[in-house]
């Protein structure tokens, strides 16, 4: 039998597939750059998609669960989707001379404390048109945003942890 130590050390270690999804990228990667699907080619993409991983395992966060690579699709999705509306909202904010956009600063509180996932959040409201993260205060938790045409900020600090922030949480946590 293991003792308790042997087994977290060997936790720490990894395994050979613990990062499939970098695995197979790897030797996706390595089989597109060569331009082949010779024997060769394809055993050494193998071995680099088995061997990088874990030598690279010390550095790399848990790999994803099949749920949260499901989940990080759909949101994929949802982002670039949110990205078109907004660019079609701002040019029509823009270039309508009768509109009034009403400019609002919004606190978003933050439920989650991965650093991953708050940087891929100010990262997603930052590259949506319309808005701007400026300030990610991690001793209070939360993530200034300024929009530029915002009628309800309570409404909008809701729509973005519900489109954005809780998805990110069950991909990084």
């Amino acid at each position: 039998m293991t003792e308790p130590g042997q087994r977290e050390a060997a936790r720490r270690r990894g395994g050979w597939f613990d990062h499939p999804a970098l695995s197979v990228l790897l030797a996706a990667v390595w089989l597109l750059v060569r331009e082949s699907l010779a024997p060769a080619d394809l055993i050494f993409a193998v071995v680099m998609g088995l061997v990088v991983p874990r030598l690279a395992h010390g550095f790399l966060d848990k790999a994803f669960k099949p749920r949260a690579l499901f989940t990080a699709v759909r949101f994929t999705f949802i982002v670039l989707w949110d990205i078109v509306i907004s660019n079609m909202t701002v040019a029509r904010i823009v270039l309508d001379p009768r509109s009034s956009p009403r400019p609002c600063w919004i606190t978003v509180p933050l439920a989650t404390h991965h650093p991953g996932a708050i940087t891929l959040l100010a990262t997603i409201i930052t590259t949506t048109p319309g808005t701007v993260s400026c300030v990610v205060d991690d001793v209070r938790w939360e993530i200034l945003v300024h929009a530029l045409d915002c009628d309800d900020p309570q409404a909008m600090a809701a729509q973005i942890k519900q489109r954005y922030e809780r998805p990110l949480m069950e991909i990084f946590e």
